[in-house]
């Protein structure tokens, strides 16, 4: 596991040219096409529920989830129907960054420390952009955000595990959304339990989806009902990464190339994100 800190120590990302997207996959990814992108330093890991509260402490932010509420999951027992992603998901008007499990767990769950090392999830688009405003970054693009989960290294074949079986990530095992295999249930886990990638970034896929800086264009539309697109007329950006709660048998998206059509005014409790900064700034800089 990493050391935490405040701010996040951050990592320089090269400038390169990759394939950018993925025809085999998911049909929102498509099409693959040639893309490059510029020099850039990036979070190590995902922002945590202990840097947002420094920052909601330092400028007296309040989050849309504080007023409003989020997305949470809701355990299943038994098979349901994966065509109606209602039954696993609901909105808790208690639910917030700083009480991400809603109103089945204790109060304040973040302000406790309990999770203070766990990514942040609960912000919407417009909280992530405040953050990152004051922290001297933003948010990354769309292209720079699969260039860096990339990391130079091909996936290995049994993705989510590695070769000797162990897992690589924080994604669901198991029957999506009644039986998962783990030995914990199913949640955000401290950034950094799982070995970085090939740039030394932690937890790019898994764990959390993170919102980017890209809006999601209509011309994509996913099949998989719990990365559906977005009702018409509401705007969206691009999340990527996956998260906890991606299963083979459901939403495979624990990939660089996956994406999510995240409507910009929503939260939920597996969406967080990371910053982008300057590429001089690089790690210990702060």
């Amino acid at each position: 596991m990493i050391q935490h800190l405040h701010p996040a120590p951050r990592q320089h990302i090269p400038a390169g040219t990759f394939v950018f997207g993925d025809d085999q996959s998911y049909p929102e990814e498509a099409p693959a096409r040639t893309v490059s992108v510029g020099a850039f330093a990036i979070d190590v890991h995902a922002v945590t529920n202990a840097q947002f509260a420094a920052f909601a402490a330092d400028t007296g932010h309040v989050t849309t989830a504080e007023c409003d509420g989020a997305a949470v999951f809701v355990p299943f027992d038994r098979p349901v129907d994966l065509a109606d992603p209602a039954q696993w998901w609901r909105h808790d008007p208690s639910a917030s960054w700083r009480r991400p499990r809603g109103s089945d767990a204790g109060l304040d769950d973040c302000d406790g420390n309990e999770l203070a090392d766990h990514p942040v999830v609960c912000v919407t688009a417009d909280d992530a952009d405040a953050y990152a405003r004051w922290a001297g970054g933003r948010l990354p693009t769309e292209a720079e955000w699969e260039w860096a989960a990339a990391g130079g290294i091909a996936l290995p074949t049994r993705w989510p595990l590695a070769g000797d079986g162990m897992l690589c990530a924080n994604v669901w095992l198991g029957e999506f959304p009644w039986r998962s295999i783990r030995r914990d249930a199913p949640g955000t886990m401290p950034v950094g339990a799982f070995p970085a990638n090939g740039f030394g970034l932690f937890d790019m896929l898994g764990n959390v989806w993170e919102l980017t800086a890209d809006d999601w264009s209509a011309d994509h539309r996913p099949l998989s009902p719990c990365c559906s697109s977005p009702t018409a007329g509401t705007a969206a950006i691009v999340a990527k990464g996956g998260s906890f709660l991606c299963a083979a048998n459901y939403c495979r998206r624990y990939r660089p190339s996956a994406r999510h059509a995240q409507p910009r005014k929503d939260s939920a409790c597996h969406v967080g994100f990371r910053c982008v900064y300057p590429q001089e700034r690089v790690v210990g800089d702060d």
